[in-house]
């Protein structure tokens, strides 16, 4: 896998914290350590990171259940950051 497969879910991802929390800074490695990626949510200096395999990253533009299990996570680690 490279980056051109992970680009559209490194999109996805981002399109779907921005929605949720438009206040909120993504950064998403370049490339996955030990298959995942380490994604780091962050407001202002509350932080909080989020864990997601490459191969979910791949599957979430096209695969609602693995866009419902991101979405899960990320709506806890944004619960984190509120309450920072």
């Amino acid at each position: 896998m490279d980056e051109e497969e992970w680009e559209a879910g490194k999109q996805r991802l981002t399109e779907l914290v921005r929605t949720m929390n438009p206040d909120v800074t993504v950064v998403i490695p370049t490339r996955p350590t030990g298959g995942t990626f380490l994604i780091a949510l962050a407001r202002g200096k509350a932080k909080k990171f989020v864990s997601v395999s490459e191969d979910d990253l791949i599957d979430l533009v096209d695969d609602h259940a693995v866009e419902t299990e991101v979405l899960t996570k990320l709506r806890g680690a944004l619960d984190g950051l509120s309450a920072a």
